[in-house]
């Protein structure tokens, strides 16, 4: 699939006379979250179909969106200079060292979700275990310490070790949240990888190549 022009994750787009935000973008189709709704407004869109049906539903047509820049005559009374200051100030909030990589994920986390990022950026190298209950955000906490390791240089590849009932899991959520699209590398993919990996030099009577399945 060729992605929309103007069209990334981040981005602004007019779909079905609303405004939505790009949440993710995977080779078939694009997450999208309402610009004034919640996650559980979130919708799939698949762009090539979209553009089929625009031309006999013009609304279905997937636009990018522009907001006009703001200009001083605009500014007229107290509400609109507080929306421009909190504009102003989320844009550098979200965007500011020491955490790099936060204006480029779609997931708002929660005030102690960002206790093990802290504590993770004081380390070096990195260990940490992660031990929170149940259902309260591992996923994401660990998300956004690879997400910033990543942006900060510290971590150009990723390997995520998990239970086979967790691998979907892991993958819908870095790519839901994150826009990273992890390969699952279970069983039969080691497996055929192993058969095709070229014989390790011998040293003796040991192997050093990949282990047989």
């Amino acid at each position: 699939m060729q992605s929309v022009e103007g069209i990334r994750v981040g981005s602004v787009v007019r779909f079905r006379e609303r405004l939505w935000v790009v949440l993710s973008q995977s080779p078939e189709v694009l997450r999208l979250r309402p610009l004034t709704g919640g996650d559980e407004e979130a919708i799939e869109v698949h762009p090539e179909l979209a553009k089929l049906l625009g031309y006999s539903y013009p609304t279905e047509r997937l636009q990018p969106a522009h907001f006009p820049l703001p200009e001083a005559d605009g500014i007229k009374d107290a509400g609109s200079v507080h929306i421009f200051w909190q504009a102003a100030r989320l844009l550098l909030r979200e965007n500011s060292a020491p955490i790099r990589s936060m204006g480029r994920i779609s997931v708002r986390p929660r005030t102690y979700q960002l206790v093990p990022l802290l504590m993770a950026l004081r380390l070096d190298p990195v260990r940490l275990l992660i031990a929170d209950d149940v259902g309260v955000g591992k996923t994401i906490e660990a998300g956004m310490i690879l997400e910033e390791l990543t942006a900060q240089g510290r971590a150009p590849r990723v390997l995520i070790v998990a239970p086979a009932p967790l691998h979907a899991q892991w993958q819908g959520e870095k790519a839901r949240s994150f826009n990273c699209h992890f390969v699952l590398q279970e069983g039969v993919y080691l497996c055929q990888l192993a058969e095709k990996s070229p014989p390790a030099p011998n040293h003796g009577n040991e192997n050093r190549g990949l282990s047989p399945c």
